[in-house]
């Protein structure tokens, strides 16, 4: 970081500190404004620090991924720790796609750790952060807003969300798909199966359009070596 740009962000490091003074000592939607003006302001400040951003991000991973070994209560605490940390990521770069998909994972394991009912609050995080991943890259999270909207009952927009998956190609296997436990409420329901026979249809049609292909070239190979011999016999 070059001296001036040090010398920059520390002036708006102080102009910034002045408005969360002046939010304190305020009331109201006054407050309230200087408070998300102050939040900018640091925002800002770390926005171009790129390699402390992707260092949140691993750091959030790793305690994901830790939370997964440990009892409930140790496991809680990680699960908070990952989510923090992923948080500080998207504050330094909002368009962090693993950061918000990970939070969102980390907010759906520790609902299901408290065993929190589909409407608690953790399934309305997790379901905001797979919202923000979507609009980073679309289609990357709809999956996991399917797995919502179906613990929640929430039939067509289940639906929508995973014809939305489809089409952007970030399905899981079918398999995955079926086992699912987030999917268990639609297992058993007509639209569920008929989404299914679709995927497995959709399959069979891309392998025998595969095989077609595949022959036709073998085909056209075949037609290409018979004219080469054809115009080869006419030298005699």
């Amino acid at each position: 970081m070059s001296l001036l740009s040090t010398f920059t962000k520390k002036s708006k490091l102080s102009t910034t500190i002045k408005q969360t003074e002046e939010a304190r000592k305020s009331d109201g939607n006054t407050r309230d404004g200087l408070f998300k003006a102050a939040y900018q302001g640091y925002a800002e400040i770390l926005q171009d620090d790129a390699l402390r951003a992707e260092t949140l991000y691993h750091w959030g991973f790793a305690l994901f991924n830790q939370a997964s070994t440990k009892s409930a209560e140790e496991a809680a605490g990680l699960y908070q720790d990952a989510i923090e940390k992923f948080s500080f990521c998207m504050l330094i770069n909002p368009n962090y796609l693993a950061a918000a998909v990970n939070s969102g994972v980390a907010y759906m394991d520790l609902a299901r750790l408290n065993k929190a009912k589909s409407d608690d609050q953790l399934y309305q995080l997790a379901k905001k952060q797979f919202e923000k991943a979507n609009v980073i890259q679309a289609g990357t999270a709809s999956y996991n807003l399917a797995c919502i909207y179906a613990l929640q009952g929430n039939t067509d927009a289940c639906l929508a969300a995973l014809e939305n998956a489809r089409t952007k190609v970030t399905l899981p296997a079918i398999k995955d798909i079926s086992n699912d436990p987030d999917m268990s409420s639609a297992k058993d329901q007509a639209w569920f199966t008929a989404f299914i026979t679709s995927l497995n249809q959709d399959i069979i049609d891309a392998k025998t359009k595969a095989e077609g292909e595949a022959e036709a070239k073998i085909l056209a190979e075949e037609q290409k070596k018979l004219k080469k011999v054809t115009k080869d016999s006419n030298y005699y």
